[in-house]
């Protein structure tokens, strides 16, 4: 992969998480998969769905899966499931390495944060098992911003983005996922786009 990065300059970065940073996007689909199978889905779980909706808060994502299919069902129980099935998964959680080894780099010379839709019970340790740790220490989640809030919304960036203390158009953002690119531009930013299906 080869990341497009503007010339700036740039005095903060700010990092997606889920599908940026880390190739959690195909853990996080097949959690989902069985989330929703056990809580009634019996077709395949759509994966245009599911990546349409990368960023967006997983309480929001069980919502809509559940009136795309006709489901009535808890949208907080199978997400706690969800969440579950993926935690378990986490010390397969490969890297994406061109946009960590940017970050590393980065985060010598300039303040960085993790913007992520996903909370921060699931992010954190995600975060850890990642090693990256060390890079990030400022990471927002949807529980820093006001509910109803997440992307597209452009919310959590600027929340980040004061968090490092730099204006939002100084601010240089790595995204994978159409919600995260609109509310990333809605925040006045800059965008770097991620392939996240590869």
């Amino acid at each position: 992969m080869e990341l497009h990065i503007p010339p700036g300059p740039f005095s903060g970065y700010i990092f997606d998480l889920d599908g940026t940073l880390i190739d959690s996007m195909p853990m996080h689909y097949i959690a989902w998969s069985e989330a929703m199978r056990r809580h009634g889905l019996l077709e395949k779980l759509s994966e245009d769905l599911f990546y349409a909706l990368g960023g967006v808060p997983s309480v929001e994502v069980a919502g809509r899966f559940a009136h795309h299919y006709g489901l009535t069902l808890d949208p907080h129980r199978v997400t706690e499931l969800k969440e579950q099935l993926y935690l378990e998964k986490l010390s397969e959680m490969p890297l994406i390495a061109p946009v960590v080894e940017f970050a590393r780099r980065i985060a010598v010379t300039h303040p960085v944060a993790i913007a992520t839709g996903g909370m921060a019970e699931i992010a954190l340790p995600a975060i850890r098992a990642a090693g990256l740790g060390d890079i990030f220490k400022i990471v927002v989640t949807p529980a820093e911003i006001a509910p109803g809030r997440g992307k597209p919304a452009p919310d959590i960036f600027l929340k980040a983005a004061e968090l490092i203390g730099v204006p939002p158009r100084e601010c240089l953002v790595f995204e994978d996922a159409e919600p995260g690119l609109i509310g990333a531009k809605a925040a006045g930013m800059t965008v770097v786009r991620v392939p996240s299906r590869r």
